[in-house]
């Protein structure tokens, strides 16, 4: 499953509730909380997360909603008498105001809303568009400022046009108007205060917040421009929708599992999820990022430092309140949590710690799965090895023996792209909750790449260290000399995390994710990864150190790089200047997909030079919308134990889209373009869509061609009617599933009527 950024295509049509600036301005001051009605129903917490819309699974009733009446005009001196103006009552104010009478969000379980972020508005009376304004204001956290995301004024716009906060008027009966609101899918995600404000020459009006109202804005998985999107279905319904699971326990010889419910969907743990948000003290602003969130649940779920959900305790004492093993599921212990208004619930372990994480995440819209590791090492030190101090004895030194291997581990593993770090490294991350180790002097762990992981890159955030040695440090014994120093004198390489397992994906069987973390133990691949990891730790002299480094090595491309629909060719340069020959064993992978190893001779003095190759059948269905790839090389000479290692970025060039003008370019007169395009692929593309715009040549259009078979080419006429004389742009895209980052640009001087007979047309591609 590709991980990285996602495409615009096909956006789905439940996209997360949104968060940008609209550019009203910043707030300076705290926002004062608007006067609350005596007799609010209290609202069930919503079950469901979508985050385009408000979670509205919710029994449908009536909301009714007072409004605040503020700007009436102030009377006047020219009105005569003593310059008092008389105020009108009731039954004026609704005919020259305009007020919210009430809101229906449509919140029952077969409402629109399961869909679409639709509203009804009940107003005082009709609304007109060309003399009413409105607009919803939507505000969370403790101090709502609009630069910050945190406080939302949605306009109402003539025509959609998504990725953005905006409201229209889809339905008008009446004093009744239906809106369609969308949203970006980088919203701040929490629970939101919403009142609708109204405004004409008369006055204007605001409605009371009412809780009853509040929206709940979450992740959405099924948004292809969210950061957490996750193409398959079947795995969307296993880590967000499944709400009971399977946890892994005992030895790597005698797995056990139990079940666990989730519950992330009963009643009430909306509520308690944002409400371990909000105790966490954190900034609303950041919690658009899922990054920050997870790090942020991670922390809250234990208590040393935080007050969070659970008391850690292995002590086998559990008098004082539950021991970990009478938990089964996650949902006593938040509303317990939250009942005792955040007091840590009394007592977690690893499992436990775990099976909370993924409810609250699931529950706030990231695919979440909880994940057990066999032999788990703790590392105490960064060595990012498992250590062992013996005496001159051999006796084992008890006070300097901190390091120690469980026989299982549970945490966390959480779907999302990594922006933040190289390409190739998003996907599935790891996250663990266990109060063991502090991140930032906080107790809390990941997200850490299990791509990075698994190539030994601990330099990359968050607490990629950490969780490498859980799953791949070497035991390592030491003794003690004469003089005090210590000595390595025998290491155990194939004893640390073994049998990584989460449930499958549509079944109760055990799944074991081993790969995703690690070579194959005992690999060349594995022991570079080892290596590579351990040179960045506070041991690197445990590893051999080469004897000399006198082989380098370089990726190059010829000419312009590869094109799509072809096989990728680059060039891997190996440079011996020693005087000895040297034997290479060199690895590659790109991206995601992993290539086996090759050992070469490289004479003294000499150059070798390899043909690397990237088949299309190997990439045409693994690549994301910039079609950009990275390899990574790495290897070790065998005489002298010098590690080589380098990364190396590449794209594949799109084809560009060939438009030309047909005929005179007139302002007022009808002209016409051929967009022509060759497909270079060896397959069909499918239901491709051209899009054609250019300031004053014709507002933009999209055109739904459908299919171009393999290696086809193909011609389309636009006609329009330039509207503005000068050098202007005509800009034309392809888009389809196969294929994406297709342009083409035509610059077309445009002459007034009386110089219709002067003119020239030059155009020019891009891609």
């Amino acid at each position: 499953m590709p991980a990285e950024r996602r495409s615009i295509r096909g956006r789905s049509a439940v996209g997360r509730f949104p968060s940008v600036t609209l550019g009203f301005g910043e707030d300076t001051e705290e926002e004062k909380e608007e006067p609350k009605e005596n007799n609010v129903k209290k609202r069930n917490a919503c079950q469901e997360w979508l985050r385009k819309v408000c979670p509205c699974c919710c029994p449908k009733h009536d909301d009714v909603t007072d409004t605040e009446v503020t700007g009436v005009d102030e009377p006047s001196k020219e009105d005569g008498g003593n310059g008092e103006k008389p105020v009108p009552g009731d039954k004026e104010l609704d005919e020259v105001l305009l007020k919210v009478k009430s809101i229906d969000l449509l919140k029952s379980k077969s409402g629109a809303n399961r869909t679409d972020f639709e509203m009804w508005i009940t107003l005082s009376r009709p609304f007109n568009p060309t003399s009413d304004e409105l607009h919803l204001d939507l505000k969370t956290g403790p101090l709502a400022v609009v630069a910050k995301g945190t406080h939302v004024i949605i306009p109402l716009v003539a025509k959609l046009e998504g990725d953005r906060w905006e409201a229209a008027v889809v339905k008008q009966e009446d004093k009744k108007i239906k809106l369609l609101v969308n949203s970006p899918p980088t919203a701040v995600i929490g629970r939101y205060q919403l009142t609708v404000e109204t405004n004409n020459q008369n006055g204007s009006a605001s409605s009371t917040h009412d809780p009853a109202n509040d929206i709940y804005i979450l992740f959405n998985p099924w948004c292809q421009d969210d950061i957490v999107y996750m193409d398959s279905e079947d795995e969307r319904q296993e880590y967000i929708l499944n709400d009971t699971g399977r946890i892994y326990y005992g030895t790597k010889d005698q797995i056990g599992a139990r079940t666990w419910n989730y519950g992330q969907f009963n009643d009430g743990i909306l509520a308690v999820c944002l409400f371990v948000m909000e105790k966490s003290g954190t900034s609303p602003s950041g919690w658009g990022d899922p990054i920050n969130v997870v790090r942020i649940i991670s922390a809250m779920v234990n208590s040393p430092d935080d007050q969070g959900v659970l008391e850690g305790n292995w002590s086998g004492d559990y008098s004082n309140g539950t021991s970990p093993t009478v938990w089964s599921g996650s949902v006593e212990i938040l509303k317990e949590y939250h009942k005792k208004n955040g007091t840590p619930v009394k007592y977690g372990q690893c499992w436990v710690f775990a099976g909370v994480v993924t409810t609250v995440l699931r529950c706030l819209g990231v695919p979440t799965r909880t994940v057990t590791n066999f032999s788990s090492a703790h590392d105490t030190d960064v060595s990012l090895t498992t250590d062992v101090y013996l005496d001159e004895n051999l006796e084992p030194i008890e006070y300097l023996n901190v390091d120690s291997i469980w026989n299982f581990h549970v945490w966390n593993d959480c779907w999302m792209a990594r922006e933040d770090l190289p390409p190739g490294n998003g996907g599935w991350q790891a996250v663990d909750a266990t109060p063991q180790e502090t991140s930032q002097g906080t107790y809390c762990c990941g997200p850490a790449s299990l791509a990075a992981v698994r190539y030994g890159q601990v330099f990359l955030k968050h607490d990629t260290s950490f969780v490498f040695a859980e799953v791949n440090s070497d035991k390592i014994y030491w003794q003690k000399n004469a003089d005090g120093t210590f000595s390595q004198i025998y290491s155990e390489k194939k004893i640390v995390g073994v049998s990584i397992s989460t449930k499958a994906v549509g079944s109760d069987e055990r799944s074991d994710i081993t790969h995703l973390y690690k070579h194959p133990e005992g690999s060349d691949e594995e022991r570079i990864a080892v290596e590579t990891a351990c040179s960045y730790g506070s041991k690197a002299k445990a590893y051999s150190s080469p004897t000399a480094e006198d082989v380098s090595l370089e990726v190059t491309l010829d000419g312009e790089g590869p094109k799509m629909g072809k096989d990728a060719e680059l060039m891997i340069t190996l440079k011996n200047s020693s005087s000895q020959q040297r034997s290479v064993s060199l690895h590659s992978q790109v991206s995601v997909m992993y290539y086996t190893g090759c050992i070469f001779t490289i004479l003294l003095f000499t150059e070798k030079i390899l043909e690397w190759t990237l088949e299309y059948k190997d990439y045409k269905d693994k690549l994301m919308d910039q079609a950009a790839l990275m390899l990574t090389v790495s290897g070790r000479v065998k005489e002298t134990q010098q590690i080589l290692a380098t990364q190396f970025s590449f794209r594949l060039r799109t084809p560009d889209l060939i438009i030309k003008p047909l005929g005179k370019a007139v302002v007022g007169e009808k002209m016409s373009v051929e967009i022509s395009f060759t497909n270079p692929l060896p397959q069909v593309l499918k239901a491709v869509v051209f899009h054609v715009e250019g300031l004053g040549l014709l507002t933009a259009r999209k055109i739904n061609y459908g299919d171009i078979g393999s290696h086809a080419t193909v011609s389309l006429t636009e006609q329009f009617i330039p509207t503005l004389s000068g050098t202007r742009k005509l800009l034309a895209s392809l888009d389809c599933k196969q294929l994406t980052q297709v342009h083409g640009v035509s610059d077309i001087t445009v002459e007034e009527k009386s110089n219709a007979s002067l003119y020239t047309i030059a155009s020019t591609d891009m891609y």
